[in-house]
């Protein structure tokens, strides 16, 4: 691996940062950039290029656009410099991230981390937007100025500002009382896969759900009890999902689920999803299945000795394209058919535009 004792550009030190890949698409406040901390080559060749002459304290790798050349970009780099890889995945390009920032057998990880974009300068680098920037002093002696030279955060200031922006981006996009992903999350993670799937054929569908008579529960039991009826239905959700999908709590008693295709699972191409876009993907069927079974042999003992009866969800599926087009029309008809499953007798799911569908009815 390169030592990066090459030739330096001028204030190249270990306290830059090299951007490569579309930038201005994962960074919102990039128009604000101090090109004394940042350095952004015309192309990825350049960028590799630069990594193994220069120094930098880390490498960010925007993985939007970068599709199939992505492992072979970080094997270069890897092999180049030895910075940091940060990626920056958008919401749906998470598994592939968490993937590249994992171990595999007999492999180091090809990158180091991962920041989910949109995000800003700070995250990269404490003084990305120049408040951390100032000029040397000349002395009176002196007639010569001296150039602007990059104050080095201490190694603890750096660590807590990192902290913090890591606790911020956790509270901005995860519920606090069940540890899911919140609704905001959940909306745009759902309208970027929606994006992508306008483009590749691909299969997504949205499941909405709430817990039959948590008003009860809540009114005998107390509101302590009901908390914790939540958190038992979060963590068995999140054990019957495969682990690309994506669970949120959209409130109160109500989540929601959006099962997408795997980038790198075995599902067929484009030609195969087609034929398969007037129906409801079984994956999503099987998965509603396995957490209504679940949720049917949770251990009532948090409601007490004299608790009776199994815990239910009633439920809607709707999927793109053939229910609907954007989030809120499948969000929409979800809940619309959530609440016939309601009137028709409640513990069952209901699918959008085959009236009275319960999944329980199809083998």
């Amino acid at each position: 691996m390169n030592s990066g004792t090459g030739p330096q550009s001028a204030g190249a030190g270990p306290s830059r940062v090299l951007l490569i890949g579309q930038a201005d698409k994962a960074l919102s406040d990039i128009r604000n950039m101090d090109r004394r901390v940042f350095e952004m080559p015309g192309n990825v060749l350049d960028g590799i290029d630069a990594a193994a002459r220069h120094q930098f304290e880390s490498v960010v790798v925007v993985m939007e656009g970068l599709a199939n050349q992505l492992h072979a970009i970080l094997k270069a780099l890897r092999k180049s410099t030895n910075a940091k890889l940060v990626l920056l995945a958008r919401m749906h390009e998470e598994p592939t991230a968490q993937r590249l920032t994992a171990p595999s057998a007999g492999e180091s990880k090809l990158a180091d981390e991962y920041l989910v974009s949109p995000t800003n300068l700070a995250s990269l680098h404490p003084g990305g937007k120049g408040e951390r920037v100032v000029e040397a002093k000349a002395e009176p002696q002196t007639p010569a100025v001296q150039s602007p030279v990059v104050a080095a955060p201490s190694a603890d200031r750096t660590a807590e500002l990192q902290r913090r922006i890591e606790q911020l981006e956790r509270l901005a996009t995860t519920d606090d009382l069940t540890g899911l992903k919140n609704r905001r999350y959940l909306w745009e993670f759902a309208r970027q896969i929606l994006e992508r799937a306008a483009r590749t054929s691909g299969r997504v569908t949205v499941l909405v759900f709430d817990i039959d008579n948590f008003k009860h529960y809540n009114d005998v039991y107390g509101h302590m009890t009901g908390d914790e009826i939540l958190r038992e239905a979060a963590t068995l959700m999140r054990r019957c999902c495969r682990s690309h999908d994506v669970v949120g709590r959209i409130g109160g008693d109500e989540f929601a689920v959006v099962f997408w295709d795997d980038p790198h699972g075995p599902a067929g191409g484009p030609s195969e999803r087609r034929s398969a876009a007037a129906e409801h993907p079984a994956e999503a069927i099987t998965v509603a299945k396995r957490f209504q079974q679940a949720l049917g042999r949770t251990d009532l003992h948090l409601l007490g000795p004299k608790a009776e009866g199994v815990l239910t969800i009633s439920g809607g599926l709707a999927s793109f394209p053939r229910d609907g087009s954007t989030v809120q029309q499948l969000v929409d008809r979800a809940d619309k058919a959530l609440l016939e499953a309601k009137r028709g007798g409640k513990n069952r799911i209901y699918l959008v535009g085959e009236p009275q569908s319960d999944i329980a009815d199809i083998r």
